[in-house]
């Protein structure tokens, strides 16, 4: 049962990573399509949080009124509707429209991976489909650069993660969900600090995510080959998710995972050139992989109350960071550069650290 729950919550976030990772790129290529700036169409990622704030909302009533396999079923329909929408889109209108279907569809399933993936060794399961999340969003800067050389819109190319999605509406049972009971409950300065931890690891991530083909782009390359660049990210980040959190002389594997992604963020900053802008993306994705598995599984694991109502609360994180950091760097980058405004990430990672280190690490080891 184990295996067939993991190989379900691995289809589904195969294709969101897909449709995430080709968020940036999708963003950029849109730009470049309705003629307008990279930094107008924020409204993109923050369709994506919309829909993820939504479901922080009305999760845990979908969870109680519904099989947990019918809201995984439904949140990949919706996402596989959004992907396509976007993938066509002619117009404004359809694009942001397609953006919140994936928003919507995709918190769905965020929502229901950590509740499947429950229990002792919830981190390293966790951390090992967000793996192959990781790893076909390698495919999509490489597909959406690829279509796009051909001379159409390399929004075209999302639509590869809607036959994964289909295929995991068919296939999706009743499922298996951890109790719901709650206890006496939990302090709640550890569910805020819980809560404040995820904030920070996805806004870390979806600035690069959103903003990596742009400041790619921003160094003089062409539009297709900034896309084919950008998959240094994702690629760093499915090495980093494979690899697992890094341990060293009992330090939290917060440590390199932060210093990875600090030395990452400095050099698509500092320099200009495309090859150390590139570097720097893949160092910042080395470091960034392990801090959302490792900081929902905690958030997760509170004990006391109800495990949906965490993960609902994990979601609202998600949104949160999706709907504020990409955008605030927007604003940055319309008043500064992209270059300057890539610097939000350091004081995210220096308050994720000074909010965890009051905290062990969630066991990611496997049992013998």
């Amino acid at each position: 049962m184990a295996g067939r729950v993991e190989l379900r919550i691995g289809l589904a976030l195969a294709a969101l990573g897909f449709l995430l990772a080709g968020l940036g790129a999708s963003i950029a290529v849109l730009a470049r399509d309705l003629d307008k700036s990279t930094d107008q169409l924020a409204i993109l990622s923050s369709a994506f949080a919309v829909g993820l704030l939504i479901v922080a909302v009305t999760g845990p009533y979908l969870l109680r009124t519904l099989h947990i396999g019918t809201v995984l079923r439904a949140g990949s329909l919706i996402c596989a509707v959004g992907a396509a929408a976007l993938a066509l889109a002619g117009g404004f209108a359809l694009a942001v429209a397609g953006g919140l279907l994936i928003g919507l569809g995709g918190a769905l399933l965020v929502l229901v991976a950590p509740l499947l993936l429950h229990g002792p060794t919830a981190a390293a399961r966790l951390t090992r489909v967000n793996a192959v999340s990781s790893a076909t969003g390698i495919l999509a800067p490489l597909a959406i650069g690829g279509v796009d050389a051909l001379g159409t819109t390399g929004r075209i190319a999302l639509l590869a993660a809607v036959p994964p999605l289909l295929v995991l509406a068919a296939l999706s049972g009743p499922g298996e969900a951890p109790g719901q009971q709650e206890a006496e409950g939990a302090p709640k300065a550890h569910v805020l600090k819980g809560w404040l931890r995820v904030v920070l690891a996805v806004a870390v991530e979806f600035c690069f995510v959103v903003w990596a083909v742009a400041r790619l782009a921003a160094t003089g390359v062409p539009m297709s080959t900034a896309a084919l660049l950008g998959s240094a990210f994702p690629i760093g980040m499915a090495v980093g998710r494979a690899i697992g959190p890094l341990h060293w002389r009992g330090w939290s594997p917060l440590i390199p995972a932060l210093l990875l992604a600090t030395t990452g963020t400095l050099l698509v900053c500092l320099f200009n050139q495309p090859a150390a802008v590139t570097t720097g993306l893949a160092l910042a994705g080395l470091g960034v992989a392990p801090l959302y598995p490792l900081t929902i599984a905690a958030l997760v694991a509170i004990p006391g109350i109800n495990p949906a109502r965490l993960a609902a609360l994990g979601a609202l994180a998600s949104g949160t960071a999706i709907l504020l950091a990409p955008t605030f760097l927007a604003a940055l980058a319309g008043w500064l550069d992209l270059r300057t405004a890539f610097l939000i990430p350091l004081p995210l990672l220096a308050l994720l650290w000074a909010v965890s280190r009051d905290r062990q690490p969630v066991p990611v080891k496997e049992p013998a």
